[in-house]
C-alpha cells in the first residue's frame, strides 16, 4: 500500500503537535507519561522568585515540579498567592508537613523542598499544605549587612560634616599657625633628644661614682636589715612593759603628791608651811639686819683682859 504524500505530512504534523504538548506539561511538571500526579497547594504573601517548572523536592530527591501560581481570589487574602505543584513520587506525608520556598543554587534559583511530618491525617491529592520561605545565604547577608550598611552612612556623613567644619577653620592663618606649632614641636623634640644625649654622657662619665654610690647603698641597707634583725631579737616586749610599770609607779606618785598626802604633798597643798616659813624668812631676814646694825648686843669680846661691863646702852637708844 503506497502512502501518499499528504498522509505523510499529516502523520509528522500530529506527532510535532503531541512533542510540544509533551514539552509544554512537562515544564509545567506533569508527565503525561506518568499518569496523573498527586497535586497540592501552599499558600504565600511572596514567592521570592519561584516559578512555573521550579523543582519540588523531599528531603533533597527531586519529586515533582511546582504547576501554577495564582493569586488568590478570597479578599481576606488579596495579595496572597496560590502555589500548586505536582509529586509524581508515591511517597506519603501527613498533613501537617511544611513546604519551604528555598534557594536551589547559588544563582538565587527557587525550589520548593517538602519537609515531610508523619502524624496526623496522610495528605491526600489537592489538599493545602503549610507554607514557609527559608531565608538563603544572600538574604540572610543583605539582613545582616543592613544595620552595619546604616551606620556606615552615618560614619561618612559625620565624617563629611568634620570635614566641612576643618575647612572653615583651617583658614590660611589657621593653616600657618599649626604648621608653625609642628615646627616648634620638632625643634622641642631636637632638644629633648640632645638633653637625653647630655643625660647619658653625664651618666657615662659618672659611671665609676654611680657605681661606688650604689655599692654603699647596698652596704647601709644591709646594715640597717642587720639592726632591725638585732632589735627582732632583743627582749624588746619586756622592756617596753617595765617601761610601762615604771611610768605607772610615777603616775601614782603623782597622783598622791597632789592629792596633799605625805611630806612632799603637805609641803606642797600646805599653806600655813608656807606662811610659817615666810614669817620666819623675815624674822631671820629681821634678825641679821640687827646683828648687822648693833653687834655688840649680840658678841662681846675682850682683847686684853678686860671686864666685861656688860650690855650699856647706847645715848641714841635712851
Amino acid at each position: 500500500m503506497k502512502i501518499s504524500r499528504e498522509l505523510k505530512t499529516g502523520i509528522i504534523a500530529i506527532i510535532i503537535i503531541s512533542l510540544s504538548i509533551w514539552g509544554y506539561q512537562f515544564m509545567k511538571g506533569q508527565n503525561l507519561f506518568d499518569g496523573s500526579p498527586r497535586t497540592y497547594f501552599v499558600e504565600f504573601d511572596n514567592v521570592v522568585g519561584l516559578s512555573t517548572a521550579s523543582n519540588v523536592t523531599i528531603n533533597g530527591l527531586h519529586v515533582g515540579k511546582v504547576v501554577a501560581i495564582t493569586f488568590n481570589p478570597d479578599p481576606k487574602h488579596k495579595g496572597h498567592l496560590i502555589v500548586e505543584f505536582g509529586v509524581g513520587n508515591d511517597f506519603e506525608f501527613s498533613k501537617e508537613s511544611v513546604v519551604k520556598i528555598y534557594s536551589s543554587s547559588l544563582m538565587g534559583g527557587k525550589a520548593l523542598g517538602i519537609e515531610p511530618s508523619y502524624e496526623g491525617e496522610n495528605a491526600m491529592s489537592g489538599d493545602f499544605l503549610i507554607g514557609m520561605v527559608e531565608t538563603d545565604f544572600m538574604s540572610s547577608l543583605g539582613e545582616s549587612m543592613s544595620p552595619i550598611q546604616a551606620k556606615i552612612q552615618s560614619v561618612l556623613v559625620h565624617t563629611d560634616s568634620l570635614v566641612v567644619s576643618l575647612n572653615n577653620v583651617l583658614d590660611k592663618n589657621s593653616q600657618a599657625d599649626l604648621k608653625e606649632t609642628f615646627s616648634n614641636l620638632n625643634a622641642s623634640a631636637k632638644g629633648f633628644k640632645k638633653s637625653l644625649k647630655s643625660f647619658d654622657d653625664i651618666i657615662e662619665d659618672n659611671k665609676e661614682s654611680l657605681s661606688n654610690s650604689l655599692s654603699n647603698f647596698e652596704m647601709s641597707t644591709e646594715n640597717l636589715a642587720q639592726i632591725t634583725d638585732s632589735i627582732a631579737s632583743a627582749d624588746l616586749g619586756g622592756t617596753i612593759k617595765e617601761l610601762q610599770n615604771t611610768i605607772a609607779t610615777f603616775d601614782s606618785i603623782l597622783t598622791v603628791i597632789n592629792s596633799g598626802e605625805g611630806s612632799v604633798g603637805k609641803l606642797l597643798k600646805d599653806d600655813a608651811l608656807y606662811i610659817n616659813l615666810e614669817n620666819a624668812s623675815k624674822e631671820l631676814e629681821e634678825l641679821l639686819k640687827e646683828v648687822k646694825e648693833h653687834p655688840k648686843r649680840f658678841f662681846n669680846v675682850s682683847v686684853f683682859g678686860k671686864k666685861d661691863k656688860g650690855y650699856q646702852p647706847d645715848d641714841n637708844n635712851k
